[in-house]
């Protein structure tokens, strides 16, 4: 039974053609880690005080599709508790293509209603671009007029 190849079934496993080693055993413990920094979240812990100069947060607001960040000083919003606005963002674009206009409802006088004025003319409406996270493209928010990022789709953490 020389070419017969049932005596030759185990020859391809690991185990008989060659030693297997494993990762670990690879790994030298006595040299420190490349990428291994005990002091890190100190540092980052200072970088963030730094990015916002003594100013207290409402919350740290991260993208909810990638989880990247931001926004480190913002503001709850009083009547709306999941929204937060903010002058100054990271990791965001602009989406200018995507515009959306807000109109605000004129108070109905007995003046306008006599002279005939539209409601169209009367509403002072103002303008938003949509503002996404720019590394995942998601859409987190909108800025006004003013400059002011207005997020409704971002998730908090506390400062």
């Amino acid at each position: 039974m020389e070419g017969d190849s049932k005596g030759d079934t185990n020859m391809g496993s690991p185990s008989n053609s060659q030693q297997t080693i494993s990762d670990d055993d690879e790994i030298d413990y006595s040299v420190k880690p490349e990428f291994y920094d005990p002091e890190l979240d100190d540092k980052d812990e200072l970088w963030v005080q730094k990015k916002r100069k003594g100013s207290n947060s409402d919350a740290v607001l991260s993208c909810p599709a990638c989880f990247t960040t931001l926004c480190l000083d913002c503001q709850r919003h009083e009547r709306f508790v999941t929204q937060y606005r903010a002058i100054f963002v990271v990791n965001c674009k602009v989406d200018r293509n995507k515009v959306q206009h807000s109109r605000q409802k004129p108070k109905r006088n007995k003046r306008s209603r006599e002279a005939g004025e539209n409601e169209a003319d009367l509403a002072d409406g103002e303008t938003f671009k949509a503002v996404c996270c720019s590394v995942c493209s998601t859409e987190v928010g909108v800025i006004d007029e003013n400059d002011v990022y207005h997020f409704f789709n971002a998730l908090p953490s506390e400062s």
